[in-house]
This record gives C-alpha cells, sequence and structure tokens, in this order.
C-alpha cells in the first residue's frame, strides 16, 4: 500500500493539499507521474503559489530524502526542467 503524501518527508502541508486537489494524494501517484511532471502539474493549477523548492521537495521525497541534500546537479537538472518551453 501506497503511504499519502502527507506523511512523506519534504512536502509540506500545503503542497499535499494542492497535490491532493490534482488526485495526486500517495506516494505511488506521485511516484507514477514523476516529480516534474507533478510539478508542471501544479504550477499550471496554482501558478507562483507552487516555490522553487517545490521540485526539490517532491524528488527528495521520492529518493527518500531531505531536499537539501539533494545532489547540487540534480537540482540544477530539476530546476532547468521545470522551465517548460
Amino acid at each position: 500500500m501506497s503511504r499519502p503524501i502527507a506523511e512523506m518527508r519534504n512536502p509540506g502541508p500545503a503542497t499535499a493539499r494542492m497535490l491532493a486537489e490534482l488526485d495526486i494524494d500517495s506516494e505511488g501517484e506521485l511516484r507514477r507521474l514523476g516529480a516534474l511532471e507533478a510539478h508542471h502539474r501544479l504550477k499550471f493549477r496554482f501558478g507562483r503559489r507552487v516555490t522553487l523548492v517545490a521540485p526539490y521537495a517532491k524528488e527528495a521525497a521520492l529518493r527518500g530524502c531531505d531536499w537539501r541534500s539533494l545532489n547540487p546537479t540534480v537540482r540544477d537538472d530539476l530546476r532547468k526542467a521545470t522551465r517548460r518551453p
């Protein structure tokens, strides 16, 4: 069984609520979509309410680590990937 987003490390209560509004309410659903796709959906729906840290938090949650411990290269790749053309 997949745990709820609210029980995962990194995504805070506000992010968990926003993800739930998009029917992304479990670790399994987040894994299925991937951190970047979930981020793009959040940005489309919530715009500026979604911060730059959001993709880091989701990726780190899937990796089971704190977002601040992500390799700088991974963070840089995520930052670049969040800029959709």
